[in-house]
């Protein structure tokens, strides 16, 4: 999201709150800008309609491998559009195209809750027998949405 807004310090307490794990902080605020405010404006939604924690806490943490590749918005449509037609990108493409798996499993090393690792891992795939329909449905709104 190029040119997203910086979380305000109000923002910034519920981010702090809603992850009490230092680990998953820490993750949070390693992504870009426009990734912490697409993340945000999808937990606090999630968070207005009374959602469980963990839900909450997906939405916050579910693009947290796209760190590692270090891509900026025409990086990051480049690298989409020569995944979805087979072309092989470089070390940063391929981070950023396998972002799903790479953050379920550095959530998962630090102690995230199952729910928040499954749908990192499945956010762009299809929806695991061990999330509900409606955390799904919620879930991929927000990400569709923010």
């Amino acid at each position: 999201m190029a040119g997203a807004a910086e979380l305000t310090e109000g923002e910034r307490s519920n981010v702090d709150r809603w992850l009490a794990n230092p680990a998953l902080r820490d993750m949070f605020w390693e992504q870009s800008i426009g990734d912490q405010r697409h993340a945000y404006d999808g937990a606090r939604h999630v968070f207005g309609l009374g959602r469980p924690p963990e839900v909450v806490q997906a939405a916050l943490l579910h693009d947290v491998g796209k760190r590692h590749a270090a891509l900026g918005p025409i990086g990051r449509t480049l690298a989409t559009v020569a995944h979805s037609v087979g072309i092989p990108g470089g070390r940063r493409m391929e981070a950023y195209t396998a972002h799903g798996a790479r953050g379920a499993d550095e959530l998962e090393a630090a102690g995230a809750h199952p729910l928040v690792v499954s749908f990192t891992r499945h956010h762009h795939s299809g929806r695991p027998p061990d999330i509900t329909v409606a955390d799904w449905d919620v879930l991929v709104g927000v990400d569709h949405r923010y």
